[in-house]
């Protein structure tokens, strides 16, 4: 197989808010970076596709807002599995984040005396969330790309990372390799430190609002290289996705719909969710996911099988300029929402589980980093709407603080080869005429998921689950993909479906660890909480035995 090799200080995996801040921020203080993207840079990131807001406390709207609240609101929002110190980082730090991004170039609404704008948001006290109408992470994103032009920071396209490498003596990583899917030739970067930025893990569901790279690759090459791994069992569902048509189901629709107004409404005409919890549509996503599945399974659905989101109550031009995107986006598929209801249902939206971090964004490996969706403890069980595009640029620029100021002292150190090899050989071993597509493996894959492992789970479900996850194994060792090179699909999604398999079964073994009721996890034979016995976060690694981080109540 055809090789390149580059060579940098810092390489990030990952294009989207983490990893464009990450590189930014290293680049500036004179580190060589490259960025590297499994899909088109800047634009196959979750963060492109993020609508709502950013949550930074400056009380421009609500005075009574601060610090603490918001802190307090993190953590109840999370059920308390958060880790502390990752959320007074978030926190304390993502005003001056949100500053420097309009130092790039990324504008968000102001109020008529030009103070920024704010929104409420579920399961927040006050309105924090800043906003650029329904088009916030787009906006970030093209302040970020602005700035990685400026500083002329190297990014490689259509690159997909298969493996950390180590050195010859196995005791930190100095660089990873992969796929250019264009070509299939093989990758190889060198580096000083590395930084996993990679997203999330949505498309292991067949209904998602995620990137279609979200595969989880970013979690499972960490893990493979012995990185800890916690709360793997927390997938949040976003309450509000398209229905149709079937091109567009799982489509995001904006929190901001409800936080500008919008109505829960099921098929009997009832504004349901008062029975459920008294913020009615504000409560947390958690909840409101819970209810919308509620209200389907108890027989008042929609006849697409979901329930209407209306704001036909709101004044005509608050929706054309809160909420332009969504008005488009229902109009080209002959829906006014200004006059009609949305159809919604939950769709597969974030990972609060990942790869353990300090708050340096350090792992428990040796010059490996990761910042952004691909990590834990920042959101708990459960994340708040508007906190996830403050993680990108927090933790993004503190991992981008680190990395530089750590290859001061670290040398360029080349790649075990035997490694290199064994990854060369692995994935051209899957160049194989087997006996099953891997496209339909993957679908296989996210229907056992969201049969068994979604918003509902039990023990029977999550043990059926395992053991069809186990079969699909089998099936990799015999896969059908052609030996072509030139933009090969079916070798980049059985390389996928061999990752996506490991990851959905280290999600039902954290799921079934979790014998109780948290966040985003619910268990119907384990309905309630139960923090004298799981007020914990579970760590695994592919070396050791499960371990457990005790929480508390603040």
């Amino acid at each position: 197989m055809d090789i390149k090799r580059y060579e940098c200080d810092v390489l990030i995996i990952g294009s989207g808010g983490a990893g464009c801040k990450c590189g930014i921020v290293a680049s500036k203080n004179d580190a060589n970076v490259i960025i590297v993207s499994k899909g088109l840079t800047f634009k196959s990131g979750c963060t492109m596709l993020a609508e709502g807001g950013y949550n930074a406390v400056f009380g421009y709207v609500d005075e009574e807002d601060s610090l603490q609240l918001h802190i307090q609101d993190t953590l109840k929002g999370g059920a308390f599995l958060n880790d502390l110190r990752l959320v007074h980082k978030l926190v304390t730090e993502s005003p001056q984040r949100l500053i420097e991004l309009e130092d790039y170039g990324s504008l968000f609404d102001r109020q008529d005396d030009g103070r920024l704008n704010q929104r409420a948001f579920g399961g927040q006290s006050y309105r924090r969330t800043c906003f650029k109408g329904d088009q916030t992470g787009h906006e970030m994103m093209l302040g970020l790309r602005e700035e990685i032009i400026r500083e002329n920071i190297t990014t490689h396209d259509e690159i997909m990372i298969t493996k950390l490498l180590f050195d010859e003596n196995h005791t930190k990583i100095v660089g990873a390799m992969g796929l250019n899917l264009n070509d299939s030739s093989i990758v190889i970067y060198n580096s000083k430190t590395t930084v996993i930025a990679a997203g999330g893990c949505g498309w292991l569901y067949p209904v998602t609002s995620n990137a279609s790279q979200k595969t989880g690759d970013g979690v499972m090459i960490a893990y493979n290289a012995g990185a800890d791994v916690m709360d793997m069992e927390m997938v949040q569902f976003h309450p509000t996705g398209m229905l149709s048509p079937k091109s567009r189901r799982g489509v995001l629709i904006t929190e901001a719909v409800r936080g500008e107004g919008g109505h829960l409404i099921n098929s009997e005409g009832e504004r349901f969710m008062i029975n459920y919890d008294s913020r009615q549509e504000l409560a947390t996503r958690d909840v409101v996911a819970r209810a919308i599945y509620s209200e389907i399974q108890e027989g008042r659905a929609t006849p697409l099988g979901g329930v209407y989101l209306s704001v036909e109550h709101l004044p005509e031009e608050q929706i054309m300029t809160k909420l332009h995107t969504m008005v488009q986006q229902f109009k080209d598929v002959g829906v006014d929402i200004v006059n009609q209801p949305m159809e919604v249902a939950p769709t597969a939206h974030h990972f609060m589980g990942g790869i353990r971090i300090t708050p340096d964004c350090e792992t428990n490996i040796e010059n490996l980093y990761a910042a952004g969706e691909v990590t834990s403890g920042v959101h708990g069980a459960n994340r708040l709407g508007g906190n996830a595009l403050a993680d990108t640029q927090v933790f993004g620029n503190r991992a981008g603080l680190k990395c530089s100021e750590n290859i001061q002292t670290l040398k360029l150190t080349a790649p075990s080869q035997s490694e290199v090899d064994d990854e060369i050989k692995r994935i051209e071993d899957i160049w194989t005429q087997g006996k099953y597509n891997p496209e339909d493996i993957k679908e296989e894959i996210q229907d056992i998921m969201w049969k068994y492992v979604a918003i509902v789970r039990d023990e029977q479900g999550l043990l059926e689950a395992q053991s069809q996850l186990k079969q699909l194994e089998e099936k990799t060792l015999d896969m059908d993909v052609p030996s072509f090179k030139e933009y090969n699909s079916k070798l980049m999604i059985a390389l996928e479906v061999i990752s996506m398999l490991q990851l959905a079964r280290l999600i039902v073994k954290s799921a079934l660890l979790r014998k109780e009721s948290r966040g985003a996890h619910f268990r119907s034979d384990y309905p309630e909480l139960n923090d004298e016995e799981y007020l914990k976060s579970f760590v695994l690694n592919k070396d050791e035995d499960v371990k457990t981080v005790e929480r508390g109540l603040f």
